[in-house]
């Protein structure tokens, strides 16, 4: 095995990225060969494993590497496709994205500010453990499945709050799910097959992304704008792909934070209707949304649009509980699927949710939540443009923030260097449809309260332009 050089000017990545290639040029390592884990590579040279995760994954792009699901990294046959296809476009492995995403969601990092979800603080601890209380007061029936469409009252509770904003729909039409995942995971499988053109926000919901990806979809990027949407190429790319579903998040949208205008949100609608296709509107942060704004739900009123929500963001991201809605044509059909990969939903979760967000508290709880982000966004805009960012738009509302500097071409060179500091940042690449890199990042505004990242904020523009010029040769 090769030897790192701390002290090369040759960045450690392509160190790693060389040293594989001569070995599998060489016969050292022969295809078919295993790969060390990406763990173990790191325990042995003492270098970090979001170093081996990106050397790893150039070397999949390069064709030396292929990933196996659960299995680990192989020696790809030198005879094999290599990663350029038929347009030049690189290919990249979708597990080994999978798992660098997983990375950079680890929790054991202390400072989190690149993560999708709240500190344990932002959550409805109290209600939850006070319905988890009331829970094991009821004498519940341990046996049997549930209702397929999920626990009734807990359905009703989420017409109501529908209701509220201007989405009309009977409980029939309302179907509960594992987390939002599970429900955007539904609604993919059962509109989309292999090869089929799926238009998605440009930059996008990660998760998303990487389910779409592993279905085998061809995604088309709908670009985001700060107002919502880059109308005149949404409809270009409709026009030459002929897409059978748009997946959007037009609400506080991760990863820009942007919010759709009412002027936009028409137009989507309009467009659906023009050339035929479903629209997946994912709402999963409504409830972080200080203003009434009308969704593509409330416009549409489920004709052509399928509405997802989530409690897991507000009560507990252990509470996995989400809903779907749709039209009488399609509930039905999802809900078979839901029973086909899983049967139904955890009745008992559905109840901890239920018991929480009927807590007399709960209402007490979002405006609280809702004052800390708006506080986090002010004081973290602030900071990033100190130092020098440049912010996509200034939502002042929900969990994201997405931002630039000028002198950084991939931001996934300076999240290494932070998570070297035990800080976790969201490199802009995650949420790119063709995985390149990025020089964005998107910035969690719960987290901003962290004086680590603050201070790392602050030594990194003093440090400009020499951490900035290493950044551009790793």
């Amino acid at each position: 095995m090769f030897v790192l050089e701390a002290q090369s000017t040759v960045p450690l990545v392509t160190q790693i990225v060389v040293g594989f290639r001569q070995m599998v040029d060489s016969g050292a390592l022969r295809a078919g060969a295993k790969a060390p884990s990406i763990r173990q590579f790191a325990h042995a040279n003492g270098v970090s494993v979001y170093t081996v995760v990106d050397a790893y994954d150039r070397l999949v792009a390069l064709g030396y590497f292929q990933s196996q699901a659960h299995s680990g990294f192989f020696v790809r046959s030198r005879g094999a496709a290599g990663p350029q296809s038929a347009t030049g476009a690189s290919q990249y492995s979708f597990d080994s994205m999978w798992y660098l995403s997983k990375i950079f969601e680890n929790r054991g990092l202390r400072s989190k500010p690149g993560c999708g979800w709240l500190p344990a603080d932002c959550l409805f601890s109290d209600g939850l453990k006070r319905s988890q209380r009331a829970l094991a007061s009821q004498d519940i029936d341990p046996g049997g499945y549930g209702d397929p469409k999920g626990y009734l009252p807990l359905r009703q509770l989420v017409r109501d709050f529908l209701a509220s904003r201007q989405v009309l729909t009977p409980t029939e039409q309302v179907l509960l799910t594992q987390g939002s995942s599970q429900a955007m995971d539904l609604a993919a499988r059962y509109l989309v097959r292999q090869g089929d053109a799926v238009l998605i926000d440009e930059p996008g919901y990660s998760n998303q992304l990487f389910a779409l990806r592993h279905l085998g979809t061809r995604l088309i990027g709908a670009p985001r704008r700060p107002e919502g949407y880059d109308l005149d190429a949404l409809e270009a790319r409709i026009v030459e792909h002929r897409p059978k579903v748009f997946f959007t998040q037009p609400r506080l949208q991760s990863p820009t934070g942007s919010c759709a205008s009412l002027a936009h949100l028409h137009r989507v609608l309009q467009l659906a209707e023009k050339y035929d296709f479903t629209v997946v509107e994912n709402d999963i942060y409504a409830d972080l949304d200080p203003e009434n704004r009308p969704s593509l739900a409330s416009l549409d009123q489920l004709k052509r649009v399928i509405h997802i929500g989530s409690f897991s963001k507000t009560i507990s991201p252990n509470i996995r509980v989400g809903y779907l809605c749709a039209n009488p044509d399609l509930i039905d059909g999802l809900a078979r699927l839901k029973m086909l990969s899983g049967l139904t939903s955890s009745e008992f979760t559905e109840r901890l949710a239920y018991g929480a967000l009927i807590d007399g508290r709960w209402r007490k709880h979002l405006k609280t939540l809702r004052d800390r982000l708006a506080s986090g966004h002010a004081r973290l805009s602030n900071a990033l443009i100190q130092a020098g960012f440049e912010l996509f738009t200034e939502p002042k509302a929900g969990l994201f923030l997405w931002a630039r500097h000028p002198a950084i071409d991939n931001a996934a060179e300076l999240a290494y260097k932070a998570a070297e500091q035990d800080i976790l940042l969201g490199p802009g690449h995650l949420f790119a449809l063709d995985l390149e890199p990025s020089a964005w990042f998107r910035f969690n505004v719960a987290w901003a309260q962290d004086e680590a990242l603050l201070q790392f904020l602050t030594e990194m523009q003093a440090a400009s332009p020499g951490l900035f010029q290493a950044n551009s040769h790793a």
